[in-house]
């Protein structure tokens, strides 16, 4: 069975440089998970338009987190992984047979506390904040960055 992965974000895309690179990796992923049983990915967007903040935010994403799912929150004070520990964690996932994994990323304010309590895993790309736009950006290098590495394939060098 396919670990299905999901990006459950704050706020929309638009078309320019960091959408191009998001479906240049998520494509990349979907072609080299495949055979690895790690995909497809699938973007959720929800936008709160009244501005009502983490509050306001957590029923929509809660509204976008597939019923069962693995539950992964990528906050500032979440762990920091290496490459080829991310990579082991979505292996563990997929090897016990979870059918889909969710990471979720907050807007402006990051994610409602008990929403993040509801997370299986808290993932940091370190104590910078970085835009929700770059956060998606990396978080998709960083999985077909893992599923190169589970590949066995020489794109990650240690």
């Amino acid at each position: 069975m396919a670990l299905k992965v999901h990006i459950c974000a704050v706020g929309r895309l638009r078309p320019g440089p960091e959408r191009d690179l998001l479906d240049d990796y998520l494509t990349r992923f979907d072609r080299t998970g495949r055979a690895l049983g790690l995909g497809p990915v699938a973007v959720h967007e929800v936008e709160d338009r009244k501005g009502g903040g983490m509050s306001a935010e957590a029923p929509l994403l809660q509204g976008v987190i597939p019923k069962g799912a693995v539950i992964c929150a990528l906050d500032e004070r979440g762990k920091l992984m290496s490459s080829p520990d991310f990579a082991n964690m979505l292996g563990r996932w997929r090897d016990d047979g979870r059918g889909d994994l969710a990471f979720v990323i907050g807007g402006a304010d990051g994610i409602d506390p008990a929403l993040r309590a509801q997370a299986d895993a808290k993932l940091s790309f370190g104590k910078m904040v970085w835009p929700h736009m770059l956060a998606r950006v990396m978080l998709s290098e960083q999985l077909y960055r893992a599923a190169s590495i589970l590949a066995g394939a020489p794109y990650h060098r240690v």
